[in-house]
């Protein structure tokens, strides 16, 4: 059966209908066809405009963010090295000052881990943030365990922080 025979009572019937009905039907054709088209072009492009001012807003946000962390890392290799005992100083000055008493820092050869106790998350980022720029030393491992307490969240655990050769 070919496609002309199949669509030969389709013709036959649209020939013995009305002028009203045909012109009925063609309008419903076109008011179908005009909500694809809104659908499947016009709508998506309309709502990705719409949407532009937001996400260039955010993506600068998020260049400058990145230009900042860019400039960080530039000065921080910019800085000559730290010999192992004013490392050892800097990180153990760091450990008193931020975290205090809920710190406890013990050296292991070229690695220095510090057990924290009860350490607000402020305060471990700042000591990180610290350690990382003052101390020139790298984390290497993290095993921290966050827990709740009547005062709120609080981390403990054990961090692993590598220094400079002696």
């Amino acid at each position: 059966m070919s496609l002309t025979s199949a669509l030969e009572p389709l013709r036959a019937r649209w020939a013995g209908l009305p002028g009203r009905e045909k012109n009925g039907i063609r309008l419903a054709g076109l008011l179908v066809l005009a909500f694809l088209l809104w659908q499947f072009s016009v709508g998506p492009s309309l709502a990705t405009l719409r949407s532009a001012d937001n996400q260039a807003r955010v993506l600068g946000a998020q260049l400058q963010t990145m230009q900042a962390m860019q400039l960080q890392a530039q000065a921080v290799q910019k800085q000559p090295p730290l010999g192992f005992d004013e490392a050892v100083r800097a990180l153990t000055a760091a450990t008193k000052q931020t975290l205090g008493a809920s710190a406890q820092l013990v050296l292991a050869g070229e690695r220095a881990s510090i057990t924290v106790k009860n350490a607000s998350p402020d305060a471990l980022a700042q000591w990180l943030a610290q350690a990382r720029l003052n101390a020139r030393s790298a984390l290497i491992e993290a095993r921290l365990v966050r827990a709740s307490t009547p005062g709120g969240q609080v981390w403990n655990g054990v961090l692993v922080m590598g220094l400079p050769a002696r």
